[in-house]
């Protein structure tokens, strides 16, 4: 029964074939053993076990994959961005414009200026982008527009405050807000290299490069995250550079929480990881969250040339640098 199996279906496979096999026979013999008859037959048993050449039912050897091509791969590679600074980098994060805190970000751009930093980053939600959130919003702000005049004023001022240094902007969530809602009202422009943040932003105008695509931005040795990039996963940390440790095991430097902390753990050789929580510069007391545990703050990292570095992880309480 079995080689006349493989010589009415010459082309099939050898599992499809043990189901004939089985079929023909009227269950006498099980799926496994059927498999095996039909493996030894065409010379797929080893060495040991393969037919004669002459008996006609041998197949020739194929190479794995042969003749059928592996799809190209759509993954776009996904590198780090390099600050590539020597010295001094002021970060600021949660900025949340236009619902931002004059006098705590007055105050972390002047200790910046003490500082002399060598280039400056915007660690993400430096655009709070209301009016275009997914969330439930107030009617009296509603107005895109002015919202992002406001945020171009920002950037204008900052490079205005720092003309001769690097500047780069980090996408946090709540300027991915924009392509979201392009991706949802108008596809078809998604796109389009006009409607990119950074044109929208004049950000070439002002020489500031905008980081996106949740990429991890380096100051030497230091790795810098929003923080919304690892996703959830730890609940009710102790702190939130706790919190980072604990779903990253990695030292890192991150905002978005709205809290200033750190957290050091040495491994039992004594290699020490410290993450760090940077605190905001927005409104402490918005609509949406008027009780909350949030506080004012920025953050300096001084790099040296072997990409060890420093933090000043400070603190900001009624307009005044609180460095311990």
């Amino acid at each position: 029964m079995a080689v006349e199996i493989l010589r009415k279906f010459p082309g099939h496979p050898a599992r499809s074939l043990a189901r004939k096999l089985v079929e023909e026979a009227n269950g006498a013999i099980d799926l496994d053993n059927a498999r095996g008859r039909i493996r030894y037959l065409l010379g797929q048993s080893g060495k040991a076990k393969r037919v004669r050449p002459d008996s006609g039912l041998r197949r020739a050897a194929r190479a794995p994959g042969q003749g059928v091509e592996m799809p190209r791969s759509q993954a776009v590679p996904w590198t780090v961005y390099d600050m590539a600074t020597v010295g001094k980098v002021g970060i600021l994060s949660d900025i949340h414009c236009p619902y931002h805190d004059d006098v705590a970000l007055r105050a972390a751009v002047d200790h910046l200026h003490e500082h002399e930093i060598d280039a400056l980053l915007l660690n993400g939600d430096f655009a709070d982008f209301y009016s275009i959130s997914r969330h439930e919003k107030n009617p009296k702000h509603r107005n895109f527009l002015a919202e992002l005049e406001q945020v171009q004023q920002l950037l204008r001022w900052l490079r205005s405050e720092f003309p001769d240094i690097k500047i780069v902007a980090k996408q946090g969530n709540h300027e991915e807000r924009w392509e979201k809602w392009l991706y949802q009202h108008a596809p078809e422009l998604s796109t389009s290299p006009i409607m990119g943040l950074d044109n929208w932003l004049a950000l070439k105008d002002l020489d500031i490069d905008l980081v996106g695509e949740k990429r991890i931005i380096t100051c030497g040795g230091l790795p810098v995250l929003h923080g919304h990039e690892k996703g959830m996963g730890i609940s009710s940390p102790v702190n939130q550079a706790r919190g980072a440790y604990m779903r990253l095991h990695h030292t890192v430097l991150e905002g978005h929480g709205h809290r200033t902390s750190i957290h050091s753990e040495p491994d039992m050789m004594g290699k020490e990881t410290v993450c760090f929580s940077t605190g905001c510069l927005c409104d402490l007391r918005p609509a949406y969250a008027p009780v909350n545990k949030w506080n004012h703050g920025a953050a300096v990292v001084t790099v040296r040339e072997s990409g060890e570095f420093d933090v000043e992880n400070f603190r900001i309480s009624n307009g005044k640098v609180r460095t311990s």
